[in-house]
């Protein structure tokens, strides 16, 4: 480098050039660039760090952190001052009648009498007893007549005033006497008559609960986080565990401790509180002073507006706490599973109502109950049957087949769109309702899905067959998976929910579920998600009086707030006179915007469907068998095929692993040792294997591994002649 390179322009130096003299410049300075539009520290006085303090300290009482707290210990107060009379005098009583026990064993020698009955010799204690039970009412009688005489006399000389002071200290030491405590002979009865919430004025009442469920230790008690409140019909409270006991025990042993506090188990709900505000050992508490769901249901809101925005969650019904919940359908799926007559429809339809009253809604519904439950919704809907016959079953594939292509082509679509339009690869509100896009928010409502997944009539998909049911299966799942992101909203709803109906895949992808009551906890982890009953969430307990009352797992937030699990919920009432009433008003609607399209517009006509195209893109055929027809099925021995019914999908590839003798032996109700010798003869061995335990301790147990039990079922199938060989009794 030269000069030539950087020239230097020698008007603007402060010093002569060529001159060997300093001149004086200023103070040079050292600094750094700083972003002063970033949020700066804000200085900490004084006073904010004893804010800090206070709101934090557990010295501090949390009435005098919060205003809702301290109204509610001023209430407390106000109803102690009110009831401490009555408390009082129920404690003189208490203690005039444990006073007057205590007198009546003693003047009847008692204890004398009860070692004589011990020892066999009351015969010859008999007149001492007699003797001193005289004279002890006679000297009972002596100080009755002392204290009459030093009554007169003392009212006599000195007036009444000391008499009453005399009644008043008697009254607190019998108000002593009779004050409650545990383990005190006439003062905690054996039967007490019905037990009370008292727990809301007396916290060590709450304490003992949790002790007499085993939820904590003898020596242990509980920190009160928040005191107890009224909230809607019910008492809130928030309380922290001892260290090392977890709020999930709790939740999970919900019986025992509503058994403790004397409630129902539908008045209780235990959560854990999480977030900043909670920890692993904190529970929130409820308790409904009756039972909230014995009301009458509520009409549901959609009866009184107009319209409704798709996006919106749509009401769906009311919680023990009386709170709106509210269930997001956009961007998920729903599975909706009771047992017949428990209000499953009435579900379904509570979701569809609120995509009704939304004219940019496209609606597919199918009816496989074959009723006039759905028919209302024909007015409105792109594609609507009833019916359970194969015909139907075979419209819903190419139903399928229509949807699937609609998504890929959607995608397609969504990516030529600018990055304003459609930023994020999903279905936006304004995309929605753009009809050059053409994307509306798409809704398939399939009752009783059951009959089409297991309908076992052969289709041809890509020169193989398969079952029809299987390939619908196939379908939705793939619709479940992919189909959210582009405005695709699946609603299922089935009356038999077990593992062969609803396969294991199909499940895993749906997001929302609704559990009305089952038959038992297996059925009801199928619809809410595995090991849900040991987190205290059990449809099968749920009482049959209980129409409409189910256990909700939202797919998003709700107002019970967005980290609960799950949540009991008590649907809104909307009989066929509303639900005809909302299908019209949303027929007005698309009438009016220009969208009544399909069934409702008498366009029943089907697109030109592209089978091979779906069948490639969701993989079908892959596992299918390649044979004209399918090979007629091998009935399986005992207990191998009692086995292979219980176990269902969790037999197939990435089920489970492993099964425990126990539950399985539970499950079918068999002898042990005869179940693992016949077991044994088709070449399952019970083998040892490490499980994690309840506590989080592992723990070896006996069991199969299910590899094993597929491995014999392909040889029995194989051979089946050697099977029946091992089954009888003959060489």
């Amino acid at each position: 480098m030269n000069a030539a390179d950087n020239p230097v322009d020698t008007d603007t130096l402060p010093a002569r050039v060529g001159s060997r003299d300093v001149e004086h410049v200023g103070p040079v300075l050292d600094g750094e660039l700083i972003d002063d539009t970033l949020p700066q520290p804000r200085r900490r006085t004084v006073r904010r760090r004893f804010a800090r303090w206070w709101q934090h300290s557990p010295r501090v009482p949390s009435w005098l952190k919060s205003k809702p707290q301290a109204v509610q210990a001023a209430k407390d107060a106000v109803a102690w001052l009110l009831r401490s009379p009555f408390r009082f005098l129920g404690t003189v009583v208490r203690g005039l009648v444990v006073g007057t026990r205590w007198w009546r064993r003693w003047v009847t020698v008692l204890d004398y009498r009860t070692a004589a009955e011990e020892s066999d010799k009351l015969a010859d204690k008999f007149t001492e007893i007699r003797e001193l039970t005289l004279f002890r009412w006679k000297v009972t009688g002596a100080v009755l007549a002392i204290v009459a005489v030093a009554v007169a006399v003392v009212d006599l000389v000195y007036g009444s005033d000391p008499l009453w002071v005399a009644g008043a200290a008697a009254s607190v030491a019998l108000a002593i006497l009779g004050r409650r405590k545990d383990g005190s002979p006439g003062r905690s009865p054996a039967l007490a008559g019905p037990r009370t919430l008292r727990w809301t004025m007396d916290p060590q009442i709450l304490v003992d609960a949790f002790r007499d469920a085993k939820l904590i230790g003898k020596d242990e008690s509980l920190r009160l986080v928040e005191r107890a409140t009224r909230v809607g019909e019910g008492w809130a409270i928030t309380v922290d565990l001892p260290a090392t006991r977890k709020a999930a025990d709790v939740v999970k042993n919900r019986d025992a401790l509503a058994s403790a506090l004397a409630v129902d188990e539908v008045q209780l709900i235990v959560e854990r509180v999480r977030g900043s505000g909670g920890h692993a050992g904190r529970v929130s508490m409820w308790v409904a002073d009756e039972d909230p769901y014995s009301a009458p249901p509520l009409p549901t809101p959609l009866l009184g507006v107009t319209r409704w925005d798709a996006w919106r969650p749509v009401p769906f019904g009311r919680d023990a706490r009386d709170r709106r919940i509210d269930l997001p359908l956009v961007w998920t799926s729903l599975l909706v599973g009771a047992i017949p007559r428990q209000g499953k429809t009435f579900a379904a339809r509570l979701a569809a109502a609120g995509l009704i009253l939304d004219a940019w809604v496209r609606l597919y519904v199918a009816d496989f109950k074959a009723g006039k439950d759905w028919d209302a919704a024909g007015q409105v809907a792109h594609r609507f049957m009833s019916g359970d016959e194969t015909e139907h079953v075979l419209a819903l594939v190419d139903w399928l087949v229509e949807l699937v292509a609609e998504v890929q082509g959607r995608f397609r679509r969504m990516r030529e769109l600018d990055d304003l339009t459609c930023p994020e690869s999903k279905v936006t509100p304004e995309m929605s309702r753009d009809t050059a896009l053409n994307m509306p928010i798409t809704a398939i409502f399939i009752d009783e899905v059951q009959v089409p997944l297991e309908n076992r009539t052969p289709v041809v998909v890509q020169g193989k067959k398969v079952t029809a049911g299987e390939y619908v299966g196939e379908l939705l799942t793939w619709l479940a998976k992919k189909g959210p992101a582009a405005g695709i909203v699946l609603v299922l709803a089935t009356q038999r929910p077990d593992s062969k109906t609803i396969p294991s895949g199909l499940r895993a992808v749906l997001g929302s579920r609704f559990a009305l009551r089952v038959m038992d906890w297996r059925d009801s982890n199928i619809v809410l998600g595995e090991q849900m009953n040991t987190r205290g969430f059990d449809s099968s307990r749920l009482l049959p009086s209980h129409k409409g009352v189910g256990i909700l797992r939202p797919d998003g937030d709700t107002a019970a707030g967005a980290d609960v699990l799950a949540m009991t919920v008590r649907t809104y009432y909307m009989p066929n006179d509303d639900w005809q009433t909302i299908c019209q008003q949303g027929r007005a609607l698309r009438e009016a915007a220009g969208t009544l399209t399909g069934h409702a517009a008498g366009q029943d006509t089907m697109p030109t469907l592209d089978h091979a195209a779906v069948a490639r893109t969701i993989g079908a055929g892959s596992g299918t068998p390649t044979t004209p027809e399918p090979a007629e099925p091998v009935e399986l021995p005992q207990p191998l095929a009692s086995v292979v019914d219980y176990l269902g999908d969790d037999l197939e590839e990435g089920g489970r692993e492993f099964v425990p003798t126990a539950e399985l032996v539970g499950a079918l109700d068999v002898e042990p040792t005869a179940f693992g010798r016949q077991m044994g003869d088709y070449g399952c061995r019970s083998e040892r294997y490490r499980v994690p335990g309840e506590d989080g301790k592992t723990r070896q147990i006996r069991g199969y591994f299910t590899a094993d039990i597929r491995t014999a079922v392909e040889a029995v199938a194989s051979s089946p002649t050697d099977a029946d060989g091992l089954d009888g009794d003959d060489p």
